[in-house]
């Protein structure tokens, strides 16, 4: 499930201001040189189900881990992990999961906003 409501799509900012922001608000970071996502794990104990909410970002100039390389946001999204195949997308989520992850978005928006550079 995408989040394409949410104005992060397209955002550019720094590596280290976006890496601060995301640790900030619980988000664990997978990179290589060109890509990063930010994981955010659910755990939904009534149904025994596990979820992530990921952010993705690409590299524009620079490359990860340096600081001031600048990284371009794209859109959020939820997966349910599938133990032992995987993570599935394409769900029915439950709101409550969905809710969790907006509230977590609202936590991050207005902070991106204010560091991007456009």
């Amino acid at each position: 499930m995408k989040f394409e409501h949410v104005e992060l799509q397209g955002k550019i900012m720094n590596f280290a201001d976006l890496d601060e922001i995301m640790a900030d608000a619980g988000f664990d970071a997978q990179w290589d040189y060109e890509r990063i996502t930010y994981d955010y794990k659910i755990i939904d104990l009534v149904r025994d189900d596990t979820y992530y909410f990921r952010v993705p970002a690409l590299v524009q100039q620079g490359e990860i881990p340096k600081d001031n390389a600048k990284v371009q946001l794209m859109h959020p999204y939820l997966g349910k992990h599938y133990y032992p195949h995987g993570i599935e997308y394409d769900e029915v989520f439950p709101e409550n999961i969905i809710d969790k992850c907006n509230k977590k978005l609202a936590l991050i928006v207005e902070k991106v906003k204010a560091e991007s550079v456009n």
